[in-house]
């Protein structure tokens, strides 16, 4: 990755570099509840994805994790096959925090995740008690921290029972590897009987992780987010951005050589016909009247509603985290109802 001399100065001083002290009296998010825990996440957490992996620049990640701490970004969202190299986003960010953070663990909310394929052979996936057990141990290894905040199924199995499921993660947290249970990914019915066995064991069981933003709405079609106000968990959502659909890079029609859809097995450049980008640019125009670009608008909508306390943002660079810190919740009813028009379209 080229830089100018300035950014690689800066960049080599994060070695030494201390978070700011300032951080909390300036901090530009707010910390609201995940569900009705005692636990509270900033509105903006910082995901590990794609942008940490084995062919990532280390000192733009560190440079990354500060610029996200010193805003009161205080939430860091990994899983175990994140990188690529799977398992090489939590050992980038275990060797930040023990060169840098290490005296700020504990004002700091870590997540991870497994479900998703991480090893060869019949127990390098799914739900069991063998891979889930064996996947925190070895994530909190990678990380070199005692236990996972929280720690979240990172999609349903359909090949174990979910009470097997749901018993593990309770166990984990007896066991001191995790403080809370999250679960990633799961539809309206899947949660339903998960939520079920959560209560029985009295589980800490506080968020649903799960794709969320203006043009996915998913949980709202099958009745997850209500499920999840009724019942007392939180929504925290990913791909607040549609995966970068939602930013300024698609703003004249063209797709960029290194946007994401171009690499990505998840995006078709099918999607970007005349109607979507008229689409865009109705959002963008409602966007400008709020003084806010399209991704801040994007993500302030996601927030709207108490039910989603925090929206996971991607980054690679410190620039786009402070892109998007432009965030207000508050919409009037005549902005929901020209958005809801605007993407119903």
């Amino acid at each position: 990755m080229n830089m100018d001399e300035a950014t690689f100065k800066r960049l080599i001083g994060n070695k030494t570099r201390r978070p700011d002290p300032m951080r909390y009296k300036n901090a530009a998010v707010e910390y609201r509840p995940a569900g009705r825990s005692g636990l509270k996440l900033p509105a903006l957490s910082l995901g590990l994805w794609q942008n940490f992996g084995s062919f990532d620049n280390f000192e733009i990640m560190r440079d990354m994790i500060f610029t996200a701490f010193d805003k009161g970004i205080t939430a860091f969202d990994l899983a175990n096959n994140y990188g690529p190299r799977g398992g090489s986003a939590e050992e980038n960010f275990g060797k930040i925090l023990k060169e840098n953070f290490s005296a700020h663990r504990d004002e700091m909310l870590i997540s991870t995740k497994a479900g998703f394929p991480m090893w060869g052979g019949p127990y390098g996936k799914g739900g069991s008690r063998k891979y889930l057990t064996a996947s925190l141990d070895a994530s909190l290894k990678r990380m070199g921290i005692e236990y996972a905040d929280i720690f979240y199924h990172h999609r349903p199995d359909p090949e174990t029972p979910i009470e097997e499921t749901c018993y593990v993660l309770h166990q984990l947290v007896e066991r001191g590897k995790a403080l809370y249970i999250g679960i990633s990914n799961y539809n309206r019915e899947q949660t339903e009987a998960a939520v079920k066995v959560f209560r029985e064991l009295r589980t800490p069981f506080i968020l649903h992780q799960a794709c969320y933003n203006l043009l996915d709405r998913r949980i709202e079609e099958d009745g997850l987010k209500d499920f999840a106000e009724q019942n007392g968990f939180g929504i925290i959502a990913y791909s607040p951005l549609a995966q970068g659909l939602l930013t300024e890079r698609y703003a004249n029609g063209v797709i960029p050589e290194d946007s994401r859809i171009k690499k990505s097995f998840t995006l078709k450049e099918e999607t970007l016909t005349p109607a979507f980008f008229e689409k865009l640019a109705k959002l963008r125009a409602v966007a400008q009247r709020r003084n806010q670009t399209l991704p801040a608008f994007a993500l302030s909508w996601v927030l709207k509603d108490k039910v989603v306390p925090s929206v996971i943002i991607g980054a690679s660079s410190s620039a786009q985290i402070l892109e998007n810190i432009n965030v207000d919740p508050v919409f009037t009813p005549e902005e929901l109802a020209e958005i809801e028009e605007i993407c119903k379209a």
